[in-house]
């Protein structure tokens, strides 16, 4: 329905049309911050940070439509956002275009005019200024997505609260972000449609948004302040599971929800508005334990599971890209009125740019669970881990992933994912990223776990089966299940994690020519010998329970980042019938 009232031009949105703002969007009076807030150090001189990565840009002002990655390639900036295709082979990833339109550079030079640089300030005011002349309201590439219209005005008045302009802002300002929620609210039955962050961003948007013009006289302003918050409720209830897992089923994304409703919260205290529902905030506590639980202590790091595309809003420390600890120290100081970090760190500094008083109050650290309602086993034991992904699927599942294994040890993930790498590549890299071939499970027959209906989109969802839920004795820690795919091909996974061992027995059946099971490595000096393999620290030994079973040592591809991928070593077990697979790493 969308996309017909898009077509036939009888959608409302279409019609909007406004004025280019004018004048400053910041003033040059600025509310100096703590001492002890420390500003990101990105997007000085000609450095910026694409998708959590360092890039170096050609001239002083991004070209907003311009795809770094892909010289001499340009999005649109003169057709309706309408008229403009969303996978364009000329333009390549469109998300090489958005970026620098999320206004991600803007809290960065926020934070450093907070602390008395005045030139910063009149950097952000010649940016955005560009930006409004290069993007003249509802006509490019830029106004396309109703989600990133959202990240910019969630910036902007992120950055306009950094410099404590909030209650006398430039009017310049004030008309920009009207013509984006103007823009947003519209199209919000698209976002709520998606069933993924496209609806929590833009309820946020619209909530903040809204409650600010509000509070300004402006007349819609209520209006959009109270759909967003509906909806912000809605999603939620709906999105999160009981036991945390977001609809997603990525650890990423969950990380860009979290930190939406973190920001929320924060925006309603500052403003004295009315509380978020009991119901609401269950979900979010789950949420916040989840993602905890997901996150190592020392490193900040986590598994990528699901889409890892470099979506990251709200950064206010200079902590890379996948260090979680920030988001989890404010949405657990937030939700839980509790400490995950009692060590200071970096991780600290959200609280202290968004005026959060810290808890002392410690969180319990992780322990071995199964949650069950979003399809997750966590095996502790020691210093390791072990992630368990089983097939609990309600909502849309973007990979082929039934049964993969995570592991870490002592922080390091020694067995691991492949990350996304890109939306728009060539076949084989999609196919591969979200495929049965990138994860730490079996392959029957060269086909993924579940047919492929499209770009992004899986059919015949598989059904956990045999799932036996976390049980820990003064031995190990265990849990398995199982699935059996829509050509009847079956795998079934038991773990025991002990202090210094992890078995993993596979049981595979009902497969034609042949089944690989694939074992994805960090990267090192690993040597295989026989049905042995080591690179010094660490012992895979494999058995089969059938005398055919090819071992072999290969390499396969990684992207922790986007749009970057390496290579790294893989263990592949190949049988032809059917067979009880069991693998012992020793650590």
């Amino acid at each position: 329905m969308y996309r017909l009232g898009l077509k036939t031009k009888l959608h409302p949105v279409v019609k909007l049309k406004a004025s280019v703002p004018v004048g400053e969007f910041f003033l040059q009076q600025v509310r100096l911050v703590p001492v002890s807030a420390i500003p990101r150090s990105t997007w000085q001189g000609r450095d910026m940070v694409y998708f959590g990565q360092p890039l170096e840009r050609s001239s002083e002002i991004p070209d907003w439509h311009a795809n770094p990655f892909k010289p001499d390639s340009r999005g649109n900036s003169d057709k309706p956002w309408w008229l403009i295709p969303d996978f364009d082979e000329a333009v390549g990833d469109i998300k090489t275009v958005w970026e620098a339109s999320r206004f991600d550079w803007l809290l960065a030079m926020a934070q450093r005019a907070a602390k008395g640089d005045a030139a910063e300030l009149t950097r952000m005011n010649d940016w955005l200024q560009d930006w409004a002349r290069h993007n003249r309201p509802y006509l490019g590439i830029n106004w396309k997505c109703g989600q990133e219209a959202s990240i910019r005005v969630l910036h902007l008045i992120l950055a306009t609260q950094i410099l404590g302009q909030l209650d006398d802002p430039a009017p310049g300002l004030v008309a920009l972000i009207r013509l984006h929620l103007a823009r947003i609210a519209p199209t919000m039955g698209y976002a709520i449609g998606q069933a993924n962050n496209h609806g929590t961003s833009e309820a946020a948007a619209l909530f903040i948004g809204g409650s600010w013009l509000a509070s300004l006289g402006d007349k819609d302003g209520a209006k959009w302040q109270s759909s967003g918050r509906d909806l912000l409720e809605n999603r939620a209830d709906a999105l999160i599971e009981n036991d945390g897992m977001f609809s997603q089923y990525s650890v990423n994304y969950h990380r860009m929800m979290l930190d939406t409703y973190s920001l929320c919260e924060t925006w309603r205290r500052r403003r004295g508005l009315t509380e978020f529902s009991d119901k609401c905030l269950e979900k979010l506590v789950a949420a916040t334990r989840w993602l905890h639980q997901m996150c190592d202590a020392k490193t900040g790091r986590a598994p990528v599971f699901g889409a890892n595309d470099g979506a990251r809003i709200i950064a206010l420390t200079d902590t890379d890209y996948l260090d979680f600890r920030p988001s989890v120290q404010l949405a657990a100081t937030l939700f839980l009125a509790q400490c995950a970090y009692a060590e200071k760190g970096l991780w600290d500094q959200p609280l202290i740019w968004l005026d959060v008083e810290p808890s002392s109050v410690p969180l319990q650290s992780p322990q071995s669970v199964t949650q069950d309602s979003g399809g997750m086993h966590i095996l502790r034991r020691g210093n390791a881990v072990a992630y368990f992904r089983y097939p609990r699927f309600r909502f849309r599942p973007s990979q082929a992933d039934a049964l993969h294994c995570d592991v870490w040890i002592d922080g390091e993930n020694i067995l691991r994912d492949a990350g996304t790498f890109s939306y728009n590549v060539s076949p084989e890299d999609t196919a591969y990223f979200n495929g049965t071939c990138s994860h730490n499970t079996v392959e029957f027959d060269g086909r993924d776990q579940m047919p492929r209906l499209g770009r992004f989109l899986f059919g015949d969802w598989l059904k956990a089966e045999h799932v036996e839920k976390v049980t820990e004795t003064a031995d190990a820690v265990s849990a398995g299940a199982a699935y059996q795919d829509w050509q009847n091909a079956s795998h079934k996974r038991h773990l025991d994690l002990e202090t210094n061992r992890l078995v993993c027995i596979d049981e595979v059946a009902g497969f034609k020519k042949n089944a690989i099971l694939r074992w994805r490595l960090a990267p090192g000096n690993w040597k295989l010998d026989g049905n042995t393999l080591s690179n010094g620290k660490l012992t895979i030994t494999v058995q089969s329970s059938v005398p055919k079973c090819k071992i072999t040592l290969t390499q396969g591809e990684e992207s922790l980042y986007y749009l970057k991928k390496t290579s790294l070593p893989v263990l592949e077990i190949e049988i032809d019938q059917a067979a009880t697979i069991t693998t012992e790493i020793h650590f």
